[in-house]
């Protein structure tokens, strides 16, 4: 009987060891990316889709979140290994100022920027305001208290030589703005967002307004000073009664990872994302302004080596 026992357990040992071998890891992580109602959690569920179906043992959470801020603080301590951030938030986490005052998060690093999220600047169009430079004593929104559009705004009217001590300066959110605009108590607002936005539509319809454009030596100044700034344009139509295409100034979704994931992780969920943008594409709309070549722009916070490794083979990165 106690040899049957040892032969026994000898082929229950070769069994596990044989499963071992040939045992595969499965791959669990968590994408943080926003609130339900916003486009970074439907955007952020498309992208989980592609690296699940398209990477073998892959299973990514799109979870949703209270965006930036709290995606940077959720991979910093490992509760998340992605997230989808503002490119300027995720500089002012890394290196402890603005709204990271003090707090400095470094356990993090870029893959790569997605798409813009363009600041807009709308005022009413009575208001007589033409340029950033029109607003001194002018009553303008420049977003809620302590939020990213804040330091936008304070940022882009710094170009200007401006501060806010120079405007009769509003805390409203996008909704409340447009509505102050329409009923005449705010000349202007700040709004960074995707574009269109709906707020800005709705005034738009209503009571109409006028975009400032940002561009020219306030802009470049803006953006030799904040390397998460890029250039882009609005496009003529983009509202109801504006038919000329407005420069603008963008921040940029981005795609940050913990920084200390392996390399050879990055490098494939880079290589996968970036070699399925049409599905991306087909799957959300903000994934057709997704490309390899503007995702190496706007970015401050160092990229992970997986991703660089990966941007080098396509000849985007030195």
């Amino acid at each position: 009987m106690k040899k049957v026992l040892n032969f026994g357990a000898l082929i229950l040992g070769a069994t596990l060891v044989f499963s071992g071998c040939n045992a595969t890891t499965n791959h669990n992580y968590i994408l943080a990316t926003g609130g339900t109602s916003g486009t970074y959690y439907p955007f952020g569920g498309a992208i989980a889709n592609i690296w699940n179906t398209k990477m073998e043992n892959m299973n990514v959470t799109a979870q949703a979140t209270g965006a930036s801020a709290e995606n940077l603080r959720l991979i910093n301590k490992g509760d998340a290994e992605y997230a989808i951030v503002q490119n300027d938030v995720m500089d002012y986490a890394y290196n402890g100022t603005d709204l990271f005052a003090g707090e400095k998060l470094e356990n993090l690093a870029t893959i790569g920027t997605l798409y813009p999220e363009v600041i807009q600047i709308a005022v009413s169009k009575d208001s007589g305001i033409t340029s950033v430079a029109d607003f001194k004593g002018k009553r303008i929104s420049v977003g809620d208290a302590g939020s990213g559009v804040e330091f936008n705004a304070k940022q882009i009217m710094e170009g200007y030589g401006l501060t806010f001590d120079d405007i009769k300066k509003n805390n409203l959110s996008f909704k409340e703005s447009a509505e102050a605009i329409q009923n005449g108590t705010l000349d202007g607002c700040f709004i960074t967002a995707g574009v269109p936005n709906a707020a800005l539509q709705e005034l738009a319809f209503t009571a109409g307004l006028s975009l400032i454009p940002v561009s020219g030596p306030e802009a470049e100044a803006v953006m030799a000073k904040y390397g998460y700034y890029t250039q882009t344009t609005i496009p003529g139509g983009t509202y109801k009664g504006t038919d000329e295409d407005c420069p603008a100034l963008s921040i940029k979704a981005t795609l940050a990872v913990n920084a200390s994931l392996d390399e050879a992780t990055v490098y494939d969920m880079t290589k996968t994302l970036f070699e399925n943008l049409n599905e991306l594409g087909n799957a959300h709309a903000k994934g057709k302004e997704v490309s390899a070549a503007a995702a190496v722009t706007g970015v401050s916070v160092p990229f992970h080596p997986g991703a660089v490794k990966y941007f080098k083979e396509q000849g985007l990165m030195n």
